[in-house]
C-alpha cells in the first residue's frame, strides 16, 4: 500500500496520544467545504512524492518510544483493499490504530473491528441522516453508499473501540436544529465533535465566501447536542 503524505507527529489527531499520522489518496464523495482537495483524485494529474509501506515501517520503527499510535485519514482510506493488512502490521509494530472514515464502507470497517486492527475510529457525520441533506453536503452520493452510512454509525455505536463521530459545522449546509438532529440519532455516544468550519481553501470555490459560525455560536450548538451525546467537543479554527 502506498501513501499520499505523512505528519510525523500530532498532538490533536488521537486524544491523549502522540500519533503519526498518515494519509491516502482518493475519496468517493465531493463535499463541497473538503479542504483536502488535493487527495480526492486516486490517481494525480501530476507526479506526486509517495510513501511505500516499506518507509512507513521503517519511520514507524525508528518512532518506538515517541510515538504512541498511527492515525490513517485521506481521502477515505477503505477505498484500498491493501488497507486491512497495513493496519495489521501497525499493530504487529505495538502501535494504536485510529482511523477516520466517510462510513461508506461497513463491510471493511466490520472486519478491522473483529480483527482487532482498530483501536479507535472517527467518522464524519455530513448532515442529518436525509438522504436529500447528505447528498447537499457530500457533493455526490449514491443511495447504497448512503445507507451504508447509516449502518456504519449503527455498527459503531456497539462497536468494543474507542468511537467518536464529528460534523464540521458549515452555515449554509446546516442550521442549528439539524446539528441538533444528528445529535439525536447517535444518542449515547461516547464523543460528538463539531468541527468549526474553514473557508480558507475549499473544493468548491463558492464556499469561500461562507463565514463560519463564531467560537460562541459554535458552543450553543454544542449545548443544543450535550442532552444527547456523553461528551460534545467543539474544535475551532
Amino acid at each position: 500500500m502506498k501513501f499520499a503524505g505523512l505528519v510525523k507527529q500530532s498532538l490533536v489527531d488521537y486524544p491523549g496520544e502522540v500519533t503519526a499520522v498518515l494519509f491516502t489518496r482518493g475519496c468517493n464523495i465531493r463535499c463541497p467545504f473538503c479542504q483536502n482537495t488535493h487527495l480526492l483524485l486516486r490517481s494525480p494529474r501530476v507526479s506526486e512524492p509517495v510513501l511505500t509501506m516499506e518507509e512507513v515501517v521503517e519511520f514507524l520503527e525508528e518512532r518506538h518510544g515517541f510515538l504512541d499510535a498511527v492515525t490513517v485519514t485521506g481521502g477515505e482510506p477503505t477505498l484500498y483493499e491493501e488497507l486491512p493488512a497495513a493496519l495489521a502490521v501497525f499493530k504487529e509494530l505495538g502501535y494504536l490504530v485510529k482511523l477516520d472514515t466517510n462510513g461508506t464502507n461497513p463491510t471493511m470497517l466490520q472486519q478491522l473491528i473483529e480483527r482487532g486492527s482498530l483501536d479507535y475510529v472517527a467518522m464524519d457525520i455530513k448532515a442529518p441522516l436525509d438522504y436529500r441533506k447528505y447528498l447537499r453536503s457530500c457533493g455526490k452520493l449514491t443511495t447504497e453508499e448512503f445507507f451504508n452510512v447509516r449502518s456504519s454509525i449503527r455498527m459503531l455505536m456497539e462497536a468494543p473501540i474507542k468511537v467518536e463521530f464529528r460534523t464540521t459545522v458549515v452555515p449554509n449546509l446546516h442550521s442549528p436544529e439539524d446539528i441538533e438532529e444528528i445529535a439525536r440519532y447517535i444518542q449515547g455516544a461516547p464523543l460528538y465533535s463539531l468541527q468549526q468550519f474553514n473557508p480558507s481553501v475549499t473544493l468548491d470555490t463558492h464556499y469561500e465566501a461562507v463565514v463560519p459560525y463564531t467560537r460562541q455560536e459554535m458552543q450553543e450548538l454544542a449545548d443544543r447536542c450535550a442532552p444527547y451525546v456523553q461528551t460534545v467537543r467543539v474544535v475551532n479554527i
